[in-house]
């Protein structure tokens, strides 16, 4: 696709926020990198690759390390083959080349955490270096996040220049939860602790900020004046890919609604920032999500579906079929339809979506402005369709504005639809960095800005745990839906009661004018 009149007539300021540019193109200093579970599949599959993309970038100095600690029987030969083969499985083979890759395996090293020295040998390890920053990615479950801890305080590897790197979900619930938070707050100070959702590192993510505050175009008609609805969709193809055990016991609500979904809404819906510091930020996003209209466990028949997928064309197999549990009611989809009561938005709908087995892989926000009340011209002859605003976080990053134009092979006044659409990787030629690279880069350099702070995970928790409750009294409402669909009928109805739809078939980047 070619680079569209979107660049120029949208106004889109394609620039990198403060924290993306700033933050991520210079040397780093020194660092330890410690990987707590670092043989595991998200050590192998984003962590590891994301460190020598970085490396390879020049952004690494030579004396920083990265330290694999696991369970896993292996040396530190063992561990460094490992990891050539994940890098070679994850990184683009263009990206990888014997030089970085030789360089990175030798700043590897590997501690078995089921060895009695290896606490004393670590000990001595990280304290050649006693100054500098030290990182603990718990790549393991929550569950252990606070055992883990805390055993690294007791072994003495805790410095003032310490900070812990923690996955989601952070807890079930909103009890969990807090507890997950005071058992890593028994060590780390707030300020110290990095809780991360990789989509705030996305670019488009970021991209969503600076369009909306940097183009006069966007902020006028940011409200509920203008706009008649909002839609965030996170749709993935694949299954549960061997995580039968993680996924049974989280399902789709707290795997991404509680955490990716709600911060994409914040991101959509909260008030300019007074600066740019971190706080500033992220206290934003915390007013939007304490001003949620709570659904209430009687009203989840009407708010929310919930469904999961069962055999269909492109599967033989269904979830249950999948996880060998016949009776399994973990939902691997969920629509919901959420409001915000403050003045910005007060009658807005935002409506939410996610699942697996679905017909594509996207992930997108669409604003849907309201409609023309009055229109000098005899539109008879074609429909005049509201603007919309798609905001696209992939697969392939990029805005697109949809508006009505007079078709000029018509010879009367005829309408049509016209996108005007912004490619990231055909404005810059190349790709930009992963979202993993920008946040692991963040955490070394002590930037906070794209993580949630402790209020805004339980604040979340707070808005979900009234369904989550719900669904438990009426367990008869999970919807089954057949694979490479869209979801369940349910779905379809929940947004065509409010006279509107999903737009699934209306929303790609490469549609020409």
């Amino acid at each position: 696709m070619t680079l569209s009149v979107a660049s120029t007539w949208v106004g889109v300021n394609v620039m990198r926020t403060a924290t993306s540019d700033s933050n991520n193109s210079h040397l780093a200093d020194p660092f330890d990198f410690l990987i707590v579970g670092g043989t595991g599949d998200l050590a192998k599959r984003k962590l590891l690759p994301a460190l020598y993309l970085r490396d390879r970038a020049g952004q690494l100095t030579d004396s920083t390390r990265i330290i694999g600690i696991s369970k896993t029987s292996c040396d530190q030969n063992s561990y460094r083959q490992i990891a050539s083969e994940a890098l070679k499985l994850y990184v683009p083979p263009e990206d990888l080349t014997p030089e970085a890759l030789d360089r990175f395996l030798r700043r590897l090293h590997f501690f078995n955490i089921l060895e009695k020295e290896t606490f004393s040998s670590l000990h001595s390890l990280l304290n050649y270096f006693p100054d500098r920053v030290r990182a603990f990615y718990l790549a393991t479950p929550p569950d252990i996040f606070g055992q883990i801890c805390r055993s690294i305080d007791a072994a003495g590897l805790t410095t003032p220049k310490s900070r812990v790197v923690i996955e989601k979900p952070v807890g079930l619930d909103g009890v969990s939860s807090r507890q997950v938070n005071e058992a890593i707050g028994s060590v780390f100070p707030e300020d110290r602790i990095y809780r991360v959702d990789h989509y705030l590192g996305k670019e488009t993510v970021q991209n969503l900020m600076v369009l909306r505050f940097a183009n006069i175009l966007f902020e006028p008609v940011w409200n509920s004046e203008y706009v008649d609805h909002v839609q965030i969709t996170v749709a993935e193809i694949l299954g549960i890919e061997g995580r039968s055990d993680y996924y049974n016991s989280v399902g789709a609500l707290r795997d991404m609604v509680q955490n990716h979904i709600l911060q994409l809404l914040c991101l959509v819906a909260m008030e300019q920032p007074s600066d740019l510091r971190p706080d500033s930020l992220r206290g934003e996003k915390l007013k939007v999500l304490k001003s949620l209209k709570p659904i209430h466990p009687g009203d989840v028949n009407d708010l929310t579906v919930r469904g999961q997928y069962e055999a269909g064309d492109c599967q033989s197999i269904g979830y249950r079929e999948e996880v060998g549990l016949q009776d399994s009611s973990t939902e691997t989809f969920v629509a919901l339809k959420a409001e915000i009561d403050n003045q910005r938005w007060s009658g807005v709908p935002f409506y939410l979506r996610t699942g697996k087995r679905l017909s594509t892989r996207i992930s997108e926000i669409i604003v849907t402005f309201k409609a023309v009340t009055q229109f000098m011209l005899d539109y008879s002859e074609g429909k005049l369709d509201n603007n919309r605003l798609v905001i696209r976080l992939q697969p392939d990053g990029g805005i697109k504005l949809l508006l009505t134009v007079r078709d000029p092979r018509s010879g009367g006044r005829r309408l049509h639809r016209v996108p005007l659409c912004t490619s990231f990787a055909d404005v810059f030629g190349k790709k930009s960095q992963e979202a993993h690279e920008r946040i692991l880069m963040d955490v070394v350099r002590g930037d906070q800005t794209l993580f949630m702070r402790r209020e805004e995970v339980e604040t979340s928790w707070h808005w979900i745990d009234p369904i989550i409750e719900g669904w438990k009294r009426f367990p008869s409402g999970l919807k089954f839906y057949p694979t490479g669909t869209w979801g369940p009928d349910a779905s379809t109805a929940l947004i065509e009661r409010d006279k509107r739809m999903w737009y699934e078939k209306t929303i790609h980047l490469d549609e020409t004018i």
